[in-house]
């Protein structure tokens, strides 16, 4: 029977699991809504006005958020454990989360230096995300110039953490010299965040989203061909610059627009390759591309849904809870299996 096949009754059921996930999204909060009001506000004919209004404009859009945001770093996650056939390797491996931090830095922290208008423009919303988008972009276009020059894969890794410690450094010396508030500012946003997104932002960001998975589906039958090795896959007819390009490409365009659009997220895109194959018991991308989508997806609202703290008023860090809940998982997963396939 195709491997395929085999899991099918898995993939179901975690559709089943995505969508309850997503009704208890929406519904949970400072507010809890029925699931009735939920399904007729989603078809637009609920007769709630203030509910209609809560729902397509602050909770839809975290929950759209949420679910691209945990598949998202779950793929990119997935590629770079792949590529760099290492299980501590995560989407933001190659600097791209510090060159969005340092862009986001130079914005919050020097914005003291600028007054007036600009000061208000450099301090918006907009011009964060494109600070991030930018800091991204910079760190992705050097580890792309260095990717076409080196050959060995490690030593790519070795030179993202490297661009890592230098963004680092320059937004140490930043803090230093920066006001409390601005500090403040920087932390906060360093927490990330999920439910701050306008519709506009939400259809910008998905294009991107949908570019860098497209990317992905598109390497599935390279990474395969790279667990053999980088030596053995050449010789199979693997383009190895290429293949690693479009890789990079893939991950970069959804970590990054993930950072700049909800701020670094932490533990997802390490943990949740590791828990896709611990319930797989597969290195087939094929099979696991498509699961790390939707176990990314489920973790990240079961993280944010927690989050919001049902009933209160009181939101906590969605950082914090991303490794307060899912460490426990991974630790109980690889106790119960006792190995881990890679």
């Amino acid at each position: 029977m195709p491997e395929s096949k085999t899991y099918k009754g898995v993939f179901v059921i975690l559709i089943l699991v995505l969508l309850v996930c997503v009704l208890l999204n929406i519904g949970l909060g400072s507010v809890s809504i029925p699931l009735k009001q939920i399904i007729e506000s989603l078809l637009g004919t609920s007769k709630q006005e203030s509910w209609q209004y809560i729902i397509q404009n602050y909770r839809l859009p975290k929950t759209i958020t949420a679910i691209m945001v945990g598949s998202g770093l779950g793929v990119s996650g997935l590629l770079m454990q792949t590529l760099f056939r290492n299980p501590l390797a995560g989407p933001f491996v190659l600097g791209i989360s510090s060159g969005a931090s340092l862009g986001v830095a130079l914005i919050i922290l020097g914005a003291g230096i600028f007054e007036g208008v600009l000061a208000v423009f450099l301090m918006s919303k907009w011009s964060i995300v494109i600070a991030a988008s930018l800091g991204s972009f910079l760190v992705l276009s050097a580890v792309l110039i260095v990717s076409l020059r080196v050959r060995d894969t490690m030593a790519l890794l070795i030179i993202g953490l490297m661009f890592s410690s230098i963004t680092g450094a320059i937004v140490g010396v930043l803090s230093y010299f920066s006001s409390a508030e601005q500090l403040q500012r920087y932390i906060f946003w360093g927490f990330g965040s999920l439910g701050n997104l306008s519709w506009n932002e939400i259809i910008i960001f998905g294009v991107l989203y949908v570019l860098g998975l497209l990317l992905s589906l598109v390497s599935i039958k390279a990474l395969n061909t790279l667990l053999l090795g980088e030596n053995y896959a050449q010789s199979l007819g693997l383009h190895l610059k290429r293949s690693r390009l479009i890789i990079i490409l893939a991950t970069s365009l959804l970590a990054g627009t993930i950072t700049a659009f909800a701020g670094p997220i932490a533990f997802i895109g390490l943990a949740i390759p590791h828990v896709t194959r611990l319930i797989f018991n597969t290195s087939n991308h094929n099979i696991l591309l498509p699961a790390v989508i939707l176990l990314g997806a489920i973790i990240m609202l079961i993280c944010d849904t927690i989050a919001q703290i049902p009933n209160s008023d009181y939101t906590l860090p969605i950082n914090a809870i991303t490794s307060l809940v899912g460490a426990p998982i991974v630790i109980w997963l690889l106790v119960r299996k006792r190995s881990m396939v890679f």
